[in-house]
């Protein structure tokens, strides 16, 4: 049987958008094993789709080879249960070449990151991601933050480009998006879907989706899948009291050690990762690993989510 087409697939809620970090062993290479036990453990638990080699996933930090490698690893480890969307980068001649590897490697679909340095006018913007739509068949979802924040039109223009499916905010502009939102509802009407992709997206999940935003990432899967299933099962059903509780018990405070550290998105999660019992290993520079102190407040939230989830029940 054919697969549906990546939006159907990402438009049925069926759990939290998975960004795997990316494990690497003890001399620094990429452990494509862990990565392997990763990915299939977060399938397995339940993640909606698999986002391989984003911005958790460090992309940054990874040669084309090493990419490659890491995503052909997660289309195999989720064996065709949930799509696969591999980052792609850099400039535009970069991201296409990513987006071509992304492609050879059998994923299903593309996050384009903002290109690389420049801050670039509305007419380069729209032309960056027309050429990585261009460049292969995989659908693909721009990512806005940073140094590539659209305007309402060129959104619309981009859901009238062929090949872009939808639109993730990182930049947490909410009367930008509700802009966005009404004006490609009256301009480019159809499928075209919104993701929340600000860090800790839970945090924020409530106010995106009163402007019908459903998807959004979920960087806590990585190392507490239990979590992050409760908490979009209670929004998905109205249960505003067990999103009240892991907001005020375990969200809220998990931002506020997040933000004690620059790079903690990642650095954070993936220390998360290995607290749960998966040697992940490091961050690779320029990030650098969260103090002592951090992790051990990580494992108290940890078991305090946990401890909150037995309450619930």
């Amino acid at each position: 049987m054919t697969p549906a087409p990546l939006a159907t697939r990402l438009d049925i809620p069926s759990g939290p958008l998975f960004f795997p970090v990316t494990a690497y062993g003890p001399d620094g290479s990429v452990d494509l094993d862990t990565y392997r036990t990763h990915v299939r453990r977060g399938v397995e638990a339940g993640a909606a789709a698999v986002f391989a080699c984003c911005g958790t996933g460090e992309f940054h930090a990874l040669t084309p080879e090493e990419f490659e490698a890491c995503v052909r690893v997660a289309v195999e480890a989720a064996d065709g249960r949930v799509p696969v969307v591999a980052g792609a980068g850099y400039g535009t001649a970069l991201a296409v070449r990513y987006a071509r590897l992304a492609e050879a490697a059998g994923a299903d679909g593309l996050l384009a990151m903002p290109p690389y340095l420049v801050v670039a006018g509305q007419e380069g913007l729209l032309r960056h991601y027309r050429e990585v739509a261009a460049a292969t068949a995989l659908p693909v979802i721009v990512y806005q933050r940073d140094n590539a924040v659209f305007t309402p039109q060129t959104v619309v223009a981009l859901a009238r480009t062929d090949g872009i499916i939808g639109l993730k905010d990182g930049l947490g502009d909410l009367d930008l998006m509700q802009r966005v939102v009404s004006a490609v509802r009256t301009e480019a009407p159809g499928d075209f879907l919104y993701f929340n992709g600000l860090p800790t997206a839970e945090q924020t999940q409530l106010a995106y989706r009163a402007l019908g935003v459903t998807l959004y990432s979920s960087a806590v899967f990585c190392f507490a899948p239990e979590i992050a299933l409760a908490f979009h099962q209670a929004l998905r059903t109205g249960d505003d009291a067990t999103v009240a509780k892991l907001l005020d018990g375990f969200y809220r405070p998990f931002v506020e050690l997040r933000d004690r550290g620059r790079g903690y998105a990642v650095a954070l999660v993936k220390a998360g990762v290995r607290l749960r019992g998966l040697d992940v290993g490091e961050v690779r520079p320029p990030l650098h690993e969260p103090s002592g102190d951090h992790v051990k407040q990580l494992a108290e939230l940890i078991e305090r989510g946990h401890a909150l989830l037995e309450e619930a029940k």
